[in-house]
């Protein structure tokens, strides 16, 4: 996983809970990097799983709400980390249709190591675009964080719904729907 996520985490955890906690959460993980990340660096998915699960464990928070939080939070840092994203398209459903081809395939030229999960879209006739997730990493709620935080961003009204299916061989599936009220 991109150092880049481990680093945003630790930005959240300092933002919403304080230096002092964040320090603990990294402490108490026991992580094989020590919690030294560079956002250019690449680290065992396993190391933000621990830090998740040491921060509802100190703070009480469901780990889906930290997680899709999380995701909502890194999205509005990609939108000002990486503005050509955003810039070029629109509407939300612009956005969230481009995001397997032209943002995986941008992150892919910049860390060819970088394993993403896999997003299949579609545009149905009514408008509303369905988003099928599928990852091995289980992190569909951040993939609903960044769907809520690109709904945000956009200052469209949108609802979405999660439809969780059946594990492919080990890996998470999840159709979101996103539709404009």
């Amino acid at each position: 996983m991109k150092g880049i996520v481990f680093t945003e985490f630790i930005e959240l955890m300092e933002t919403k809970f304080g230096a002092d906690l964040a320090e603990q959460v990294i402490m108490d993980s026991n992580l094989p990097s020590g919690g030294a990340y560079t956002s250019v660096g690449t680290y065992s998915h396993d190391e933000i799983v621990a830090l998740v699960i040491t921060l509802s464990q100190k703070t009480g928070i469901e780990i889906s709400d930290l997680i899709q939080a999380f995701g909502t939070h890194l999205l509005k840092r990609f939108s000002i980390l990486f503005p050509e994203f955003f810039s070029e398209v629109p509407v939300v459903t612009d956005f969230l249709s481009n995001v397997d081809d032209y943002i995986h395939g941008e992150v892919l030229k910049l860390y060819p190591d970088a394993t993403l999960p896999d997003l299949d879209t579609s545009i149905k006739e009514n408008g509303d675009i369905e988003l099928l997730y599928k990852s091995d990493r289980m992190m569909g709620d951040l993939a609903e964080g960044l769907i809520v935080g690109a709904i945000d961003h956009f200052g469209q009204t949108h609802t979405y719904h999660r439809e969780d299916l059946n594990q492919e061989g080990g890996a998470q599936c999840i159709r979101f729907i996103v539709t404009a009220r």
